[in-house]
Order: structure tokens, then C-alpha cells, then sequence
């Protein structure tokens, strides 16, 4: 689960071609929904598969360029997302979230069912499943796995996913290959809750596990022969500050639509770089065949190179946006309070600059929290602030605000200056370059916001603890497209509610809501037990709207994502939900024999 500003997520137009599309696919799952028993039976050679895909050939190497090690490789405990790419390979879910299509399909679990109330799931796991130690993988091994994943002494970055309303899931064993979910209360997303909590062996885990050495198992200077998983790949060697070399797993239970078993590669070697720069040169110089969240600079020169296919795969699923703190001391809290000077702020910036100078075009400007690239959840209607000083210096007359005859700086009814300092964390060029443009923007109606670069600790110090700033440039990016892991942000009482906080999360109870905070807090907590699709996609239309309506944040824009592999690599197909890379991994291949 991860926010990429480096916070933990909790688990993130027109009438077009594509658009008719999704109105189709909407309205196939609405019917579904209204069920009163859901079963799910997708083709195994059908799953994971995106548009264009192709049947491949088995066999070959390929090096992927990355530039974080991972921390560890025990799901339990991973929370970064150089870890949790390398466990991706090497682990399988009960139920999973198709990058391209983001919707769930069977994976260990080949079908399953719920009771109209939404709060019971039997899943049936598939026949001759096996670890990739060749142990048998069977319900048994999923009550542990979910075990492990609720104790709270082993404090799995998960577990707070698993527990509801304060009450945790139960999960039962009816036979050997069938076990049951018990939620304490509906929950909206469904079997989406079952995405990326991945099975393991009880005959590897339950000795340690049972004498309190979880957190230990499964390091980086763990053995090969201490896995086992049940994902397309298998550990094979660690050198630290080198590479990391899977290979492939010979259990492994999914085939292709022409029967061949998966994966084709023979081995998936990660190749660390120190940063961006070096991996780039890797690229360039064939020393990797494949890298993504590329930089927008480094991307377009990795198109002009003939040998590599440069993909964008559209907006991504991270936004950011400025914010002020409404519990800054006075005058600054009555003017961030006060809307008319959040529409001028909003009016006065320059979004459309923010995409071609920051992302160089790879880029989308944003009015919700919802970027185009979430294909389900996106509101059809929102207040939009198009760049216009002229309105927005209307605006500011209108709450109260003057600028000084000569048309310089701008003041507040008791003639205070409108100045303030905007954090930006230091460590982030882009985020830095969206602070001087947004500087910039307001100095030209008469506000004087310095833009302050901080150390990231330091800045989020300063934003979730003591509360001591103005403003602050900040981006989210959630783990999934679906609204819940937004709850953390959007409700009053979430511990990410930027804008309005007290210590320890929740918003400030010295300030009383406003009736749009309280029905923003109605609406999201509807989403989240409400199971049924349409009311969910209304109720979330509804919270995009009165965000940007009321404007507690101001939203800016958002990057593509961008990846690049050697020409040659079939169904190399990045995706905006992490990982954008090798999501599809048990399925990419080469065209052709690599030298």
C-alpha cells in the first residue's frame, strides 16, 4: 500500500469511443451485482491477459533496471515498493486485480461466491495447486496466511485492511480447497479485498511463527531453499547491491490459451541502479532490457532510441495538489478558510503550465483526487477553475481582499500583507518545480507565497504533527482505483486529512464541520459498506463534486506512466496500478532467441 509522496495508503469528459466502453462495462457488472449470489469463473488462459496480447514462446533473461533494493521479502512485513515488485513476481493472491482491465479475476481461487448481505465469501481454490517447492498449497495454507496477516504482533502493514469498523475478518476452512470470509459488516469493494495478500506455506512459516520469529523469516540474507511461494517465479539468488535473479517456477498453475505453462521467461533478473541517472545509462547502454516510472526527460530520449519501445501508459493514479492549514494561526487560517480566496488561488494557477513544464506533456491537469486513468470511478460533472486572473482577482475583491493602489500586494480587510511560505519536500524536483510555478502564479495577483523546499522527514513533521505551516505542495498515489483507500484522506476523522488535523488524525474539533465535511463523511462511509456498484459509483461522484466545489485542497495535475523495454519483448504492456512493470510478468517474452 503505498502513497508515492512516501505515506502509507490504506488500501488508490466527453462522450468518447472509450467512454461508451466503459458505460458498457459498467452496466455488465451492475447486473452482476444485483445478483443475489455472485460466482466468478474466468478462463484460465483468459486471465491477465490486456488488450493485444499474444501467445509466447518460452525461454530467455530479462533484466530489469530498478532503483531501490528491496527491504525484505517477506509479504508480511513489506511496505516499500522495490519489496513488494520483487514479491509480486514470486507470490499469488486468492483473488486479483487485472492491471489493464482493473477489474478482479480468478487467481488461486478459481471461482467465488457471497451472500446478498455482502458479508460472507466462500472461495473455491483450484485443483493441484502447489508451492514452488512442490509442497501441496491448499486451505489449510490460506487460514495461516490470513492468521499471520491479523496478528497483530506481527504488525503486518495490511492488517488494518482486515479489520473493519474495528472488528477483524474471519476466515474459516469448510474442506480442503474451500474456505470462508466472514466480514463484520458489508464491505463496498468486495472481492477486492482479497488483491495482494498473498498465500503462504504453513510448512515453511508456522514452526517461526509459533515461537515469535515471524518478522525474521524471509530477509535478504535468507536461504533460496526457505521460500516457497506460489507466484510465476522463484528465488534463485540475491547479491546485495547488484541483483536480484528469480527463476521460474516450475509448479506454477496458470497456462496460456494454447496450453504452454507460464511463465515463458526463464529467469527475471533485477538489476539495481544508485538513481534515475544510472538506470537511464543502463538502458541506453543494453546493460537492462526494461524500466519503469521513467522521467519524463528520460523518456523522451528514450523514444528516439530505435532499439527500445518507450510506452506511455496514460495518467496514473497519483494526483497532487496545494493545500493550506486551516489551523494556522490568524490572519492566515481566516483567509485558507475562507472559499472565495481558495476559488482565486484555484482560478489563479496555471494547471496546463504545471503539465508542460513539470512533465514535459507526459502529464494531466486535475479536478479531483479521480485522474483519467481510473476509468471507473471518475465523476462526469465537477467544478472546474480555469486559469483567469481576472476572476480570480474578482473573487479575492469579493471576500474582502485589496491590492495596494499602485496594484502590488495584495491585503485583507485589516490591511494585513497576503504572504506565506509553501513546503515543498526538497528531495522531489517535480513537486519543486509545481511550488515556483505555483509562486509564481500568485505573485502575479498580488500574493506573496514563497515556495520552501524541506526535507521530507521534516515536511511531514510539520504537516501531520505539529501543524507548523502555511501550506505545503503534496501528492497521493493509492494502491487501487477503487474510492476505499481514499477514506483515510477525505474523512474527517483520517489520519491524512491534510488541510484540517489535529494530532494523531481527525480533524481539528475546534473547528465545527461544515454541512459538505459532514456529508462527505456520510457519503464515504456509504461507499465503503454499500455493495452495490451504482449507489458506491453515486455516492463517490457525489464526494468528487463537493471537493471540488468547496476546494479543501486545490488539485494540479498528475504524471503518466511511463516504461520502456528492448524491442523484441512481447506483451510488454505497462499498467498505472503498481506494478506498472511486471504486472503481466508471467506472460512477457521474447520474439525472438536473445544473444
Amino acid at each position: 500500500m503505498d502513497h508515492r509522496a512516501g505515506m502509507a495508503a490504506t488500501r488508490r469528459s466527453p462522450i468518447t469511443p472509450r467512454a461508451v466502453w466503459l458505460a458498457a462495462s459498467l452496466a455488465l457488472l451492475l447486473v452482476a451485482q444485483a445478483s443475489l449470489l455472485v460466482r466468478a469463473f474466468v478462463p484460465v488462459w483468459a486471465q491477465g491477459l490486456a488488450a493485444g496480447d499474444s501467445a509466447g514462446q518460452p525461454g530467455g533473461v530479462l533484466r530489469v533496471a530498478q532503483t531501490g533494493e528491496p527491504k525484505t521479502l517477506n509479504p508480511l512485513l513489506a511496505a516499500d515498493q522495490p519489496s513488494r515488485d520483487v514479491i509480486y513476481a514470486m507470490s499469488a493472491d486468492l483473488v486479483h486485480i487485472n492491471r489493464a482491465s482493473q477489474r478482479t479475476e480468478p487467481a488461486l481461487a478459481k471461482s467465488w461466491s457471497k451472500t446478498p448481505d455482502g458479508r460472507h465469501y466462500t472461495l473455491e481454490l483450484r485443483d493441484g495447486l502447489r508451492f514452488s517447492d512442490g509442497a501441496p498449497l491448499t486451505a489449510d495454507d490460506v487460514v495461516f496466511s490470513f492468521r499471520l496477516y491479523l496478528d497483530p504482533a506481527v504488525n503486518s502493514p495490511q492488517r488494518d485492511l482486515l479489520v473493519l469498523n474495528g472488528n477483524p475478518i474471519s476466515v474459516v476452512k469448510v474442506s480442503a480447497s474451500s474456505v470462508r470470509f466472514d466480514l463484520p459488516e458489508p464491505y463496498g469493494p468486495g472481492e477486492r479485498l482479497f488483491d495482494s495478500f498473498w498465500i503462504l506455506p504453513r510448512h515453511k512459516l508456522e514452526k517461526a511463527h509459533s515461537e515469535g520469529r515471524t518478522a525474521q523469516m524471509w530477509g535478504l540474507g535468507a536461504s533460496p531453499a526457505d521460500f516457497a511461494t506460489a507466484g510465476p517465479f522463484r528465488l534463485k539468488q540475491y547479491l546485495p547491491g547488484q541483483r536480484l535473479v528469480l527463476e521460474r517456477n516450475p509448479y506454477y498453475w496458470k497456462k496460456d490459451e494454447t496450453g504452454k505453462p507460464l511463465p515463458y521467461l526463464e529467469r527475471l533478473d533485477l538489476v539495481f541502479t544508485a538513481d534515475q541517472n544510472a538506470q537511464l545509462l543502463r538502458l541506453m547502454a543494453g546493460e537492462a532490457d526494461a524500466a519503469g516510472r521513467l522521467r519524463a526527460e528520460d523518456f523522451a530520449r528514450l523514444r528516439a532510441m530505435p532499439e527500445l519501445q518507450a510506452r506511455d501508459a496514460g495518467p496514473g493514479l497519483e494526483y497532487n495538489f496545494v493545500f493550506f492549514n486551516w489551523n494556522a494561526p490568524q490572519p492566515h487560517s481566516t483567509w485558507f478558510r475562507n472559499l472565495g480566496f481558495r476559488q482565486a488561488v484555484a482560478h489563479a494557477i496555471d494547471r496546463e503550465a504545471v503539465v508542460r513544464l513539470v512533465y514535459q506533456g507526459y502529464g494531466s491537469a486535475l479536478s479531483s483526487q479521480v485522474t483519467e486513468g481510473n476509468r471507473l470511478w471518475r465523476a462526469p460533472k465537477l467544478a472546474t477553475y480555469p486559469r483567469d486572473p481576472a476572476r480570480a482577482e474578482q473573487l479575492l475583491r469579493q471576500a474582502g481582499f485589496r491590492r495596494d493602489p499602485s496594484g502590488g500586494v495584495l491585503r485583507d480587510g485589516a490591511g494585513h500583507p497576503v504572504e506565506f511560505t509553501i513546503l515543498v519536500s526538497s528531495s522531489n524536483l517535480l513537486r519543486r518545480k509545481m511550488a515556483i510555478l505555483i509562486q509564481e502564479d500568485l505573485l502575479r495577483i498580488g500574493i506573496q507565497a514563497q515556495a520552501t523546499p524541506t526535507e521530507f522527514g521534516a515536511m511531514v513533521d510539520a504537516v501531520l504533527n505539529t501543524r507548523k505551516f502555511q501550506a505545503a505542495v503534496w501528492g497521493l498515489a493509492s494502491g487501487d482505483a477503487d474510492p476505499n483507500p481514499e477514506m483515510n484522506v477525505w474523512t474527517s476523522g483520517g489520519s491524512l486529512h491534510v488541510w484540517n488535523l489535529k494530532r494523531g488524525g481527525g480533524a481539528d474539533p475546534r473547528l465545527p464541520l461544515e454541512a459538505w465535511e459532514t456529508e462527505i463523511d456520510r457519503l464515504m462511509r456509504e461507499q465503503m459498506t454499500t455493495t452495490g456498484t451504482a449507489a458506491r459509483k453515486a455516492a463517490y461522484d457525489r464526494v468528487q463534486f463537493l471537493l471540488s466545489e468547496h476546494l479543501p485542497v486545490i488539485f494540479l495535475a498528475g504524471p503518466h506512466v511511463l516504461a520502456a523495454a528492448r524491442r523484441g519483448l512481447g506483451n510488454f504492456q505497462p499498467a498505472i496500478i503498481e506494478p506498472v512493470l511486471l504486472w503481466n510478468c508471467d506472460r512477457l517474452f521474447w520474439q525472438a532467441p536473445r544473444p
